[in-house]
């Protein structure tokens, strides 16, 4: 089934906010501890999970993920964290955004971070080392993730920034995004009033 307009105008949406207001209101749950952006930021990357889990230090599951991404897919790695071979280089995630891929999650490691960050093409890792992959399996496709403690499921909404990696089942975005705003609206009139010398008190954060 292709997104509606109405779903693609709500994944948007999230586009003008950033990870820790999307995490203050998911309740401040534990979530992709230890990733980080390995690319040239510029905007947020947002898009739908294209999930894979795969041993340690092996991509013969992602290879075959790269064959599946429709366009705003967010491919999302569950490597186990392991971080003493790289998953993908440069030209898996050429591939990946010359498919329409929104970007890379991959609990492990990556290589090639020179090209990878000159590039604007979203890559978050855990690490990066020049070691390469096996390319053995086994692999699973398209199931429930756990991703430096963030549990991720096939379709969840991604959103990236310099700060990290949230998720969340699209059941609770338009809550959400209603929620993050309006902290947004109150934070910025709270660093009004700090530059205009009016502060008073803070609420808890």
């Amino acid at each position: 089934m292709q997104p509606s307009q109405d779903n693609d105008e709500l994944l948007e949406a999230f586009r003008a906010l950033s990870t820790p207001l999307l995490s203050d209101n998911l309740n401040r749950e534990p979530g992709a501890v230890g990733l980080r952006p390995f690319h040239k930021i510029e905007g947020v990357m947002v898009g739908r999970a294209l999930t894979v889990r795969t041993r340690s230090g092996d991509n013969l599951a992602i290879h075959k993920a790269l064959e599946l991404i429709k366009p705003g897919d967010v491919v999302v790695v569950a490597g186990g964290g392991d971080t003493s071979r790289a998953l993908v280089g440069d030209i898996m995630t050429t591939i990946a955004a010359s498919r329409g891929a929104a970007g890379m999650v991959l609990d492990g490691a990556i290589r090639d971070t020179g090209t990878i960050g000159r590039s604007t093409f979203p890559c978050f890792a855990r690490s990066a080392i020049h070691r390469g992959p096996y390319k053995n399996g086994p692999g699973e496709l398209n199931v429930a993730v756990s991703i430096g403690g963030l549990v991720i499921n096939p379709g969840d909404i991604v959103v990236g920034d310099q700060d990290g990696i949230v998720a969340f089942p699209e059941s609770v975005a338009t809550e959400l995004l209603s929620a993050a705003k309006a902290q947004e609206k109150r934070e910025e009139d709270m660093l009004k009033s700090i530059r205009e010398g009016t502060y008073v008190g803070a609420y808890a954060k």
